[in-house]
């Protein structure tokens, strides 16, 4: 029996918000793999970027400088895509945000700059692919979701919502779609450096000017999450090219965490001596 490799050659991808993080590690991955690679991004420098590290893998590669949050824009981007390439196989529905705000504290207008670059940019997205994924054959959409969506998330209730949603969407296209050979499947990681959980909101990814995730901040995370670290984009962007892959053939409908176990641990947090604790730190029953 040959080893088990992920094989995207001849796929062409489409990945939104794929100019840094998450986004940007899934484009990287599935050009690893073999597939020709669209990104769209609201800064153009990190277009660039992805585009000159896909082209050095031999594959071809498109960058479209846009926001997300514009249907029009989003829906001419899945087109120009399809045509540069002849066909689109995969769709990754990477680009959201959130800043914390307590929701008495949000007005209308917070409110659907959340709703229109967490969800109504995904609802683009996909609505403007289908019709080329049924062309080709078949194809995986794969949508970045948060483990926020299955929990309470005081200060991100708009973002968890829209998260929440996305979860159910993934699994009703999942069904919709499956007569049409196209697997719909969503991630779901928690903490994970990115250029926005770094505060580099603008111009090229640069790691160099990215708080130190030691120090308190990293003891918070030890004692938070069960692998005792934050996340990194690549262990996302690696979930998201198998998903999308004929490795995953028979997987579908499914929000796959990757979030060092936070969500399994359910609360639980580690103590000063390292034991799994309900915090406040209770006495044992029994």
């Amino acid at each position: 029996m040959e080893k088990p490799q992920i094989d995207l050659s001849g796929k062409a991808a489409f990945v939104t918000g794929g100019g840094g993080g998450i986004g940007r590690a899934s484009a990287l991955a599935l050009a690893a793999a073999g597939a020709n690679v669209a990104v769209i991004d609201i800064v153009p420098e990190r277009c660039d970027e992805v585009v000159g590290q896909v082209q050095a893998m031999g594959r071809k590669a498109v960058g479209i400088t846009g926001n997300v949050m514009d249907m029009q824009v989003v829906t001419d981007a899945v087109a120009a895509v399809a045509t540069e390439f002849g066909r689109l196989d995969i769709l990754v529905n990477n680009a959201g945000g959130v800043t914390w705000r307590a929701f008495s504290d949000l007005a209308e207008k917070n409110w659907r700059r959340h709703i229109d670059l967490n969800f109504v940019s995904n609802l683009a997205a996909t609505s403007a692919a289908i019709p080329h994924l049924i062309a080709a054959g078949g194809g995986a959409i794969v949508n970045v979701t948060s483990i926020e969506a299955s929990r309470a998330a005081p200060g991100y209730a708009v973002y968890a919502a829209c998260k929440a949603g996305i979860n159910n969407l993934t699994r009703t296209l999942a069904v919709e779609l499956s007569e049409h050979a196209i697997r719909v499947n969503a991630i779901a990681p928690d903490f994970t450096v990115t250029p926005g959980t770094m505060g580099n909101f603008t111009g090229p990814v640069d790691e160099a000017s990215w708080p130190d995730m030691g120090g308190a901040r990293g003891e918070i995370l030890r004692r938070r999450i069960p692998a005792g670290r934050a996340g990194i984009d690549h262990e996302c962007g690696n979930l998201v090219a198998f998903l999308a892959s004929p490795l995953a053939s028979y997987i579908t409908g499914t929000i796959i965490p990757v979030d060092g176990g936070t969500w399994a641990s359910g609360g639980w947090i580690r103590n000063d001596s390292g034991k799994w604790v309900l915090p406040p730190e209770m006495p044992r029953q029994g």
